[in-house]
């Protein structure tokens, strides 16, 4: 493979992790709330978390763009006390990632957290355990395994992420040009077909890999692992 090829796989990957990385603690607090507790506007939480599931992808990057932009409420905060910056950056593309995908990670994460046996959580306290140590020595190892299978089909999915991608972050090679981009332009070309062969081979590969492997995780939140 070529030396733009690379880049963009090596890209994808970095952004992938670096977006599923962001949005974990997000994902298992929305997560447990949503199989634990009963509060008010919960419906409209639930909302919230799945629009991107339906909305347009360049919808929702014109949103993350008009909020994290340097002119935007979030993102001129960002660039002024911390310097960072989401524009034309890579860490752009790893926000669109992490939005995109954020509905597939706590689904999963919801679900594990429901096949926890809450009799064992009672039982943590009454001998005496606090809330906050049941729940990271009790609820969430039970609940490990949907976790990582959250974990691993949002980082699939980012891996394919394009529209949201390509409105906040563009399509610069070597900075944001991520599979899906670099695919696009290539495809813009007169033999653009031929010279995508590998790289779109490559990237459903990967795919298919993390799908297997998050499928294998999502199997093994069982009953047996969470009773007495």
């Amino acid at each position: 493979m070529s030396y733009g090829e690379w880049s963009a796989i090596w890209l994808s990957i970095r952004v992938s992790f670096v977006g599923v990385l962001f949005s974990l603690p997000f994902g298992i607090t929305i997560g447990w709330l949503l199989a634990r507790k009963q509060f008010f506007a919960k419906s409209v939480l639930e909302t919230v978390v799945n629009l991107p599931l339906v909305l347009p992808p360049v919808l929702t990057g014109y949103l993350l763009l008009i909020t994290f932009g340097r002119r935007g409420i979030i993102g001129s905060c960002f660039e002024e006390w911390l310097g960072l910056r989401f524009v034309f950056d890579w860490k752009g593309a790893a926000l669109a990632a992490a939005v995109v995908s954020f509905p597939l990670m706590v689904r999963a994460i919801r679900i594990a957290f429901r096949s926890v046996d809450p009799k064992l959580e009672q039982v943590s306290r009454t001998l005496g355990a606090s809330p906050l140590d049941t729940f990271f020595t009790v609820s969430l190892p039970l609940a490990r395994h949907g976790v990582i299978a959250g974990c691993v089909l949002a980082f699939a999915r980012s891996l394919g992420e394009f529209g949201a991608t390509i409105m906040i972050a563009g399509s610069i090679p070597g900075q944001t040009q991520t599979i899906p981009l670099y695919i696009f332009d290539q495809l813009q070309t007169s033999d653009g077909i031929k010279g995508s062969t590998t790289i779109v081979l490559f990237s459903i590969a990967i795919a298919a890999i993390a799908l297997y492997f998050g499928e294998r995780m999502d199997r093994r939140v069982s009953p047996k692992e969470t009773t007495l």
